[in-house]
């Protein structure tokens, strides 16, 4: 089943049970990713379906930094709610081991021996992480390694 499907399927299951919070979050996605077809003229694939929800999930990561920096403690619970319900249709995430074990293959791949190869392995790292990990963190291990 693909991710439009599922989200089609979980758009009814929270219209009749009455979620609120998940039917406007689902309906908003919805409408992202039927933006970014139009604006590529066509069907999107998974990876592209996936590309705009990872764009999501960070807006939301933002927003709940300008919450709680603005102190909006029920925006935040709102966004917070948000971001759990994107995050659950992402792939699974990588945990730290297997994210050092790419990082390292890469650093291996691209002969980098110091930070000035970093360009070189985030362009080999973050096709094989996409969507399983965040960038700042990756970014902040191969800099780590490669120091």
């Amino acid at each position: 089943m693909t991710i439009q499907e599922r989200l089609t399927q979980n758009m009814k299951t929270a219209l009749k049970s009455n979620d609120k919070v998940q039917l406007e979050t689902i309906r908003l996605l919805r409408s992202q990713l039927q933006n970014a077809g139009i604006s590529k003229g066509k069907e999107l694939t998974e990876e592209e379906v996936i590309e705009v929800m990872i764009k999501e999930v960070k807006k939301r990561k933002e927003s709940i930094k300008m919450f709680e920096d603005g102190g909006r403690q029920d925006l935040v619970d709102r966004e917070t709610q948000e971001l759990e319900i994107l995050s659950s249709y992402l792939p699974k995430a990588l945990d730290e081991k297997e994210l050092e074990e790419i990082v390292n293959q890469a650093i291996k791949e691209v002969s980098a021996e110091s930070s000035k190869d970093m360009g070189k392995v985030m362009a080999v790292v973050m096709p094989k992480i996409k969507g399983r990990a965040d960038g700042k963190q990756v970014q902040e291990l191969v800099k780590k390694k490669l120091s």
